[in-house]
């Protein structure tokens, strides 16, 4: 909060921006499982939320984030602010290709999500995806405007395998898409460059922010930064065996009821975050 009043080439997330952008990392992976543990914990109905299993495909690197020209200007007397969503058929193609072979994988599914109906980056991004989508023949296509789209996520979230987004419209909609599974605070993310000579940069994080109301309380829930890792092990060394094998630490743990503050409901008893951390690594090593 102390930065909250700097100018905006001043604050910490023109830092994290500007790691992303010299790091290359266009592609942002969120994944978002509820956990039959937590079915309860969603504060939608559990008929709804039970088995939902996606994936954010998210364009990181471009759009209205970088667009240019962007500032804070003054006209005719008034301020006024600008930014400019701005994509290149190249950025859209790169994202698109990812969404696509990420859902070969699971279930063969690919909503890209738009607003072609308004604005022409959107309806570039929908031309372009669609000539990739010609590419995987055995993945499913479907478009989808982002404000049905953030209506169909509390509505019939199960309908969805892969999500294909702009910057903008995925950083929205994926934090939209954690109360499927109870709290941002389970949500992990990876965000990856182009994989070269074998191996794939990358930055793994959760998808919440660093909570600075709870900072040395020990309220926080690890389970995102524990799973980061386990996506970190998965896309940038090759260890899917033990990324597995995290997950599943993290799973058991939860179905033996184990909760942090931001899990726990009605008079469920929490633990603190070294807690949780510790019987993470208990499940893991045992």
């Amino acid at each position: 909060p102390r930065f909250d009043d700097r100018p905006p080439d001043r604050r910490p997330e023109k830092a994290l921006l500007r790691l992303r952008s010299e790091m290359k990392l266009f592609a942002n992976l969120r994944p978002v499982r509820l956990t039959a543990a937590l079915a309860a914990a969603s504060p939608l109905k559990e008929e709804i939320v039970a088995g939902a299993d996606l994936l954010f495909v998210r364009e990181l690197t471009g759009g209205i984030y970088f667009g240019e020209p962007r500032g804070i200007e003054e006209r005719e007397g008034q301020r006024v602010g600008f930014n400019t969503e701005v994509y290149s058929e190249g950025e859209i193609r790169r994202i698109a290709r990812v969404a696509f072979e990420a859902a070969r994988l699971r279930r063969g599914r690919v909503h890209s999500v738009d607003k072609s109906n308004v604005l022409e980056s959107s309806q570039l991004w929908r031309a372009v995806v669609r000539e990739v989508a010609a590419g995987y023949p055995e993945v499913e296509l479907h478009h989808v405007l982002v404000d049905n789209c953030a209506m169909q996520l509390i509505a019939r979230p199960r309908q969805f395998d892969v999500l294909l987004t702009s910057n903008m419209f995925g950083d929205i909609l994926s934090d939209e898409a954690a109360m499927l599974t109870g709290s941002i605070g389970m949500l992990p993310s990876a965000s990856l460059g182009e994989s070269r000579d074998g191996t794939r940069p990358g930055l793994y994080e959760p998808v919440h922010g660093s909570a600075p109301d709870i900072a040395g309380r020990g309220q926080a829930n690890p389970l995102a930064a524990i799973q980061s890792l386990a996506l970190l092990l998965r896309y940038s060394l090759g260890r899917d065996d033990a990324a597995a094998a995290i997950e599943a630490a993290v799973e058991r743990v939860l179905q033996r009821g184990l909760r942090t503050p931001d899990l726990a409901e009605g008079g469920q008893p929490a633990v603190s975050t070294g807690e949780m951390s510790a019987e993470v690594a208990r499940a893991l090593s045992g």
